[in-house]
Formats: C-alpha cells, sequence, structure tokens
C-alpha cells in the first residue's frame, strides 16, 4: 500500500485514517483520488521551472510534480498536516513544505533564489481570487499558473466579450495572460465529494504586456466600468468622473457611449484607460 501513489481512493483513505484526518470545510479541503487527474495537471505545470504549490492537502499533485520539477515548494495553512506530509513525501528532496498562509508569504518567501517560478494549486473557492491577484503582481516571473478551481470561475477566467460569463476578472487575467481551460474534473473525484464541478486553467503570461500602464490602476478602472452589467459604460462612469469628461474620453477611445461593459474587448479597455489617463 505504502507503494500506492498518493492520489487513489485505497491510499487516501489509508492515510487519512493513519492520522485520524478530516477534511476542513473552513480550509476549503477536498483530497484528489484520482491519479490521472494529477499527473496530468502536474505534466501542464511546466515542470521544467521549479514550482510553487499553493495549498499541497495530503500530497496529491505535490508527489506528482515533484517527480517531474528540479524543486517544489509548497504552502500549506493546515498545520494538521506537518506529520502526514513529513511521511507522504519522505522520499522526495527536492520538497520544501512551507507552513503558513500563502497570502501572508512574502516575495523572497515565494520565490527563494528563483528568478522565475511555475505556480500550480488546487484551489478552494474562497481564496482564488486572492491568490490569483497576489501572483499577477508578480508578473512575467510567473510565466506559468497552472490552478484547479469551480468550473464556473473557470468559466469567468476564460470568457470572451459579450458571453454572460465575461467580467472584469475576464478583463483583468486576459490583460496580462493567455487563459485557457485546459479539463474538466468532476466533483466525484475528490474525498469528499464538493457541491460543485472543477476545471484547470492554464494562465500563460503574455511577453508584451504594456510598460506604460500601472497595473493596480487599470484594474480598479476596468471595475469602475463594470459596476453594474446591467448599464451602459457611460452611466457606469459617471459615478468616478462628470460627463464632459466621459464624452472626450470615450470619443478619443473610439468607444460609443451606449456600449455596456462586457461588450468592450481587452483591447478596448487598454485604449479607455489609455484615453482616461491622458485626460488626467
Amino acid at each position: 500500500m505504502e507503494n500506492k501513489p498518493i492520489a487513489t481512493p485505497s491510499r487516501t483513505k489509508e492515510i487519512l485514517n493513519k492520522y485520524g484526518i478530516h477534511a476542513k470545510k473552513g480550509f476549503g479541503q477536498n483530497f484528489m483520488t484520482n491519479l490521472s487527474v494529477v499527473e496530468r495537471m502536474a505534466e501542464a505545470s511546466h515542470p521544467e521551472y521549479p514550482v510553487v504549490e499553493i495549498g499541497p492537502g495530503i500530497g496529491s499533485l505535490t508527489e506528482q510534480l515533484a517527480k517531474r520539477a528540479p524543486s517544489v515548494d509548497a504552502f500549506e495553512i493546515d498545520e494538521r498536516l506537518r506529520p502526514v506530509l513529513a511521511d507522504t513525501l519522505q522520499a522526495y528532496d527536492n520538497v520544501t513544505i512551507h507552513f503558513q498562509d500563502f497570502l501572508e508569504a512574502q516575495e523572497e518567501d515565494i520565490f527563494g533564489s528563483h528568478e522565475k517560478i511555475s505556480v500550480s494549486a488546487n484551489l478552494p473557492y474562497y481564496v482564488t481570487t486572492p491568490i490569483l491577484f497576489k501572483l499577477f503582481e508578480y508578473g512575467q516571473r510567473v510565466p506559468y499558473i497552472t490552478v484547479m478551481v469551480q468550473k464556473e470561475v473557470a468559466e469567468r477566467f476564460t470568457a470572451a466579450p459579450a458571453s454572460k460569463e465575461y467580467s472584469a476578472l475576464s478583463v483583468e487575467a486576459q490583460y496580462l495572460y493567455t487563459v485557457k481551460k485546459l479539463f474538466n474534473v468532476a466533483r466525484t473525484q475528490f474525498d469528499p465529494v464538493p457541491n460543485v464541478d472543477s476545471a484547470v486553467v492554464g494562465f500563460s503570461v503574455h511577453s508584451d504586456i504594456p510598460e506604460d500602464i500601472p497595473v493596480q490602476e487599470f484594474f480598479a478602472f476596468v471595475r469602475d466600468c463594470f459596476k453594474q452589467r446591467r448599464k451602459t459604460l457611460y452611466n457606469n462612469l459617471k459615478e468616478i468622473m462628470d460627463t464632459d469628461r466621459i464624452s472626450r474620453i470615450l470619443q478619443d477611445a473610439g468607444i460609443e457611449a451606449g456600449r455596456r461593459p462586457q461588450e468592450l474587448s481587452v483591447n478596448e479597455y487598454i485604449q479607455l484607460y489609455r484615453s482616461f489617463r491622458r485626460e488626467g
């Protein structure tokens, strides 16, 4: 049994029983029990780079990353898993476990001596967005992010303009990365079984991110544009500036006042923001 991969129903059950571990709802824990899923995810995680994993759990994905990557630094918030991970990953000397909240980790903790890293994670819904936005801040230093998220969230990240899923989140992610849904994962592949299906999404950083645009300010502007989806872009912008300025900005960007926020492409948002900055 000990030689079996972690991501199998029998090995997962053995580990959980051995340590008396139960999935903690507050941490959004669901343990993967399908080996082919974690193998496929590890392969997609660009293991030619040093890999940072967020939320290793009992080590299902970590094990497969360790077999492929030069090094794996995994961040785990659940202190109960110290003896579990020391046991399940003892054969891999290229794995380092950091028992801390990734959202509180400093840049030096995340990168160590590496200039660039790939990130891989099975993310619970409640921390998906803050974790990804933390990673987005590092830009070119994180060329690849491969994450398993709730299926509906995956659809928002990959949505095209004018679709019902297209949102500020879509614009922000696609501004920095080429975003693709790689494959779906049924809820039955986890222990315990969650209430939703998941999907694995791959982010590949753009090589030509505009240098003249401050990312956080641009994202804040995009969110203002999406304040209310049913309103026109013009009416949403009235909450942050006067109407004369809005008219000048829209005219300069070549965008009609009656368009709604979900109708604009990422490039149109870039043009709109540049006009906004020129108007000062």
